[in-house]
């Protein structure tokens, strides 16, 4: 049985991910903040009949991203599957940006990536296999206005992605992004009624008018999809797929 470890896998896209993960049957090491994160990891293993484990490091210390990584080699035996999905985000113009802002998402959005990968990369330089997929974002290939700290972890996430996947190649380690735009999670639903609020707009118009405006096709990304394309990046059939960074945008990208 491989294991998967999901940063950020307690709600959201990581959550979603998790479910498609237990659905082939890996053994999953979670990660996250929320208070019942141990419920949630034992719900999918009894839902799934597979082995899992809860681990609550904050990431914004990578002390405590190595000490998790050792727990769960410990834990599990071996790493296969390392997903960095945890991510925060702050929207403000950069005269206005707080210093605190921005250092907290370099710290989970890109130094985290860094941190993970490191600590999962001699086991898996060792055994000779490993896949390391890191959500970024259609912002680590394009730019949005007042996002600049979002923005530039999420470019830098995918050029860590492409120095891995070379260092990687040589010990069957393979490195790739998968590059969302909108995903319809509960985070974003909940944005949607507050900028209906904020705006004077219905929440259909936010949707259409600023959500998905820069959709070619007029939908959000689902998490089942996201998770989908991570189990393939994850498996024997994607061996030679390493070093790219994915849109999966409704064609937000292509234009």
């Amino acid at each position: 049985m491989k294991t998967v470890v999901i940063t950020g896998s307690t709600s959201g896209i990581g959550l979603g991910i998790a479910k498609e993960f237990a659905k082939m049957g890996y053994a999953i090491a979670f990660n996250g903040l929320e208070a019942d994160g141990e419920i949630i990891a034992k719900k999918i293993a009894e839902e799934f009949k597979i082995p899992t484990k809860f681990y609550d490091a904050h990431l914004q210390d990578a002390k405590q991203i190595e000490t998790m990584i050792s727990a769960i080699e410990k834990d599990f035996g071996a790493i296969d599957v390392l997903i960095n999905n945890a991510g925060i985000q702050y929207v403000s113009p950069i005269e206005n940006f707080p210093a605190e802002k921005w250092n907290a998402i370099m710290d989970i959005n890109l130094n985290a990536v860094f941190h993970a990968s490191k600590a999962v990369w001699e086991g898996m330089k060792v055994r000779k296999f490993g896949r390391i997929i890191n959500i970024a974002s259609a912002h680590g290939l394009v730019a949005s206005e007042y996002k600049s700290a979002y923005v530039a972890a999420k470019h830098g996430v995918v050029g860590l992605t492409k120095v891995l996947s070379l260092e990687g190649a040589p010990f069957g380690i393979t490195v790739n992004a998968i590059c969302p735009g909108y995903v319809k999670t509960p985070l974003v639903e909940k944005q949607i009624v507050e900028q209906a609020r904020a705006h004077g707009i219905s929440e259909q118009e936010v949707i259409s008018k600023i959500m998905l405006e820069k959709h070619a096709i007029k939908e959000f990304v689902s998490v089942e999809a996201l998770g989908a394309l991570a189990v393939f990046l994850a498996s024997n059939n994607a061996n030679l797929i390493t070093g790219i960074a994915l849109p999966v945008d409704g064609g937000w990208t292509a234009q």
